[in-house]
């Protein structure tokens, strides 16, 4: 690059995007990289503090800026993606379509461990809908080594960004405790359940009310597989009291049919009491605790959104739950709720 005098950029042509900020108002390029700059634009330029600009002159062995976020968003696009850009040597991810937002966290910190490049993004695991902004991405400096962007591409071979889409379409529940199956009291757990499973388009096909019994918690399970129901839940009779035999059920059946138990307890509050478990591989079978019934986020809210992208889930994924695994409940949070817009799950 070389610079001139405003006064004598006449003719000459930008060579990068030049921003200007007006407080509370905007801020974006008032003047786009290869513009011609005229003599009505020197008294713009002026007033933006603009005194002198830049005329590139591109070196062997260099990329502009606006080159690198090309590079870099050849590097980081997966599917389910659009970019928009570049602006101001910097391109934008957003969602193509509803789903599940993923990053390899590894690869995103070796990357911006290459001096000169910053990539940010949404969370790992965060769900999203179509037209969400995900990730930015851009050179720091206004021209950058190639060998800068060679190594950010041997850093990571394939796209580490992407969004899943959701697969699961449908759901049973089965109600456990005998004074809902009685009519003693209502059953105030499954519409809860419904409303959160709808939110990310999951029908439930199959409803029963099971009462306390194992056996007949443990057959009512067999019942809802038969259905074809991706998403097998159970609600309630999740504690140590005797009279819930939820966890004892789902281990009989999960015996009886060659299932994987995952898990039967989580480093989450509230959800602590959580099981998790698959039959014929692939269909998750879960106990909620009562603490889904009234409390607005719990560990059920953590992992739908995986269970509705289809992803297995093993001890591993639910051990790391345990970092930023408890909520406040309201107690920090000036009384009100704010999930998924908060600490809860974070990590």
């Amino acid at each position: 690059m070389r610079t001139v005098a405003v006064e004598d950029a006449v003719g000459h042509v930008i060579c990068h995007d030049i921003t200007c900020i007006v407080k509370d108002q905007s801020k974006g390029p008032r003047f786009r990289k290869g513009h011609i700059v005229k003599q009505e634009d020197i008294p713009v330029l002026l007033s933006m503090g603009k005194e002198r600009l830049y005329i590139w002159e591109k070196p062997e062995g260099f990329l502009h800026e606006d080159e690198a976020a090309e590079e870099l968003d050849r590097i980081c696009r997966g599917s389910g993606i659009i970019r928009r850009g570049p602006s101001e040597g910097k391109i934008e991810h957003y969602a193509e379509i509803d789903g599940l937002f993923q990053v390899e966290r590894a690869v995103l910190t070796e990357l911006n461990s290459i001096d000169g490049l910053a990539v940010s993004t949404l969370r790992d695991g965060t769900p999203v809908c179509a037209g969400d902004l995900l990730a930015g991405m851009k050179a720091i400096p206004l021209v950058i080594e190639a060998a800068q962007l060679n190594e950010a591409s041997a850093a990571a071979p394939r796209p580490f960004l992407r969004v899943l889409p959701w697969r699961l379409k449908s759901a049973a529940i089965i109600t456990t405790g005998s004074e809902v199956a009685t009519g003693r009291i209502s059953d105030t757990f499954t519409p809860v359940v419904r409303t959160k499973l709808e939110q990310f388009g999951i029908t439930v096909i199959f409803h029963e009310l099971s009462g306390d019994d194992s056996a007949a918690i443990a057959a009512a399970v067999e019942r809802a597989r038969k259905t074809g129901a991706e998403l097998i839940i159970c609600t309630g009779g999740m504690s140590v009291d005797p009279d819930d035999c939820t966890p004892g059920a789902l281990r009989r059946i999960i015996g009886q049919e060659g299932g994987t138990l995952v898990c039967y307890g989580a480093p989450v509050m509230p959800g602590a009491m959580f099981l998790l478990a698959y039959l014929d591989g692939n269909i998750p079978v879960i106990g909620l605790p009562g603490c889904v019934m009234f409390a607005r986020a719990t560990i059920f809210d953590l992992l739908l959104p995986q269970f509705a992208a289809g992803i297995i889930l093993n001890k591993k994924d639910i051990i790391e739950l345990g970092h930023g695994g408890i909520c406040l409940s309201g107690k920090g949070c000036a009384g009100e709720c704010h999930f998924p817009n908060c600490r809860f799950g974070s990590c």
